[in-house]
């Protein structure tokens, strides 16, 4: 995740629970030119108390008829799907990636598929117990933001330097500190974790992005910093590449007008695509940062640059003055930095009207 901007296409739930919508996702996230596809692994017993109700965004797009346990209970992903869709992935060679958001969950993405890296979501920013879980484990760590302080991020950092240096303190808050504190803590967060600016509204208003937080999560903690986008469009995700974005999550659907909690605030396969090939712009764009005369402009430079030029003949021994020397293009000539050089300096030479003066 260093210079190429990862990309991952959040399929979440926009499978609405069926195997073979999950999969035309993994090929849909392919043909987009996303570097990964990333699902939503949960138990809803596990993950929802059944009387929890659903959020205003999930409600307007699925209605208030069912509990969130209800929907969520609808769109779980078995053992077996996941198999299927890990196996696609491979075929497909797209990365799969799953936000666990239960400790069954989390083991289950961890000894039956060992994936390299982990992704959750802004809900889990304060779940102690699976942070450490993850860290413990040693797996590197993508996490969201969403909705939190900048206090709220370091202590989730504090749980996640304390599991990562496995340390044998008591489990406790002092101890989170302690690890957070140290300069091995810091190490291994830095080489494990991204931080993913977010704002948690579907789709997120324009005026909450706030897109210069990323900027103070970068300085704040020094570790690398991504945007995960819920606005509408991919304008913004392209906004935080240009901002030093190393990692973009966007979510995206086959159909907008598919029933389901997040179909509505997500890209649809062309949009996705659009928005990937403006990143990769972006990458080609932004360069190494040495300011330099660039190859393809270089036949250029002389002839929209400007030297000195005479305004009238000048016959040797003249002095140039105000009223026969001028600046002109082409640039082929004295550069006119020198113009006060020449005023009062003897010409060596008879020049014509309008030649350009060389050294």
């Amino acid at each position: 995740m260093a210079d190429r901007v990862y990309v991952i296409a959040e399929a979440g739930v926009n499978h609405n629970g069926s195997l073979e919508l999950a999969l035309e996702l993994v090929d849909a996230a392919k043909q987009a030119g996303a570097d990964a596809v990333k699902f939503q692994s949960f138990k809803a017993e596990q993950l929802v108390s059944k009387s929890a109700q659903k959020a205003d965004y999930q409600k307007a797009q699925t209605g208030s008829g069912e509990t969130q346990y209800d929907m969520l209970r609808r769109l779980e992903l078995s053992l077996e799907d996941h198999q299927r869709l890990h196996d696609h992935c491979s075929e497909r060679e797209i990365d799969f990636i799953s936000s666990p958001f239960d400790m069954p969950s989390l083991v289950m993405l961890v000894e039956r598929f060992n994936l390299p890296v982990l992704k959750l979501g802004s809900g889990e920013l304060t779940n102690a117990p699976l942070l450490l879980a993850i860290a413990q484990i040693g797996k590197k760590l993508i996490l969201s933001t969403g909705m939190a302080t900048l206090a709220e991020v370091k202590e989730a950092l504090a749980v996640l330097a304390f599991g990562y240096l496995n340390m044998k303190d008591l489990v406790s808050e002092k101890g989170f500190i302690k690890a957070y504190n140290s300069n091995e803590g810091h190490a291994l967060l830095a080489e494990k974790v991204t931080l993913l600016h977010c704002t948690t509204e579907y789709p997120a208003p324009l005026a909450d992005v706030n897109l210069r937080a990323m900027d103070t999560l970068k300085h704040e903690f020094g570790l690398a910093v991504g945007y995960s986008d819920h606005t509408e469009g991919g304008v913004i995700a392209h906004a935080a590449v240009a901002r030093g974005a190393s990692v973009i999550e966007k979510h995206f659907t086959l159909d907008r007008n598919l029933p389901g909690p997040d179909h509505k605030a997500s890209l649809e396969p062309a949009e996705l695509k659009l928005m990937i090939d403006g990143i990769r712009q972006i990458e080609i764009c932004l360069g190494d940062g040495e300011k330099r005369l660039m190859a393809s402009e270089a036949k250029n430079r002389e002839l929209v640059r400007k030297s000195l030029v005479t305004l009238l003949p000048v016959k040797k021994g003249e002095v140039f003055n105000e009223e026969n020397l001028a600046v002109k293009r082409p640039g082929n000539g004295v550069q006119p930095i020198h113009y006060w050089q020449w005023l009062g300096r003897k010409a060596e030479r008879d020049y014509e009207a309008d030649e350009v003066i060389q050294e």
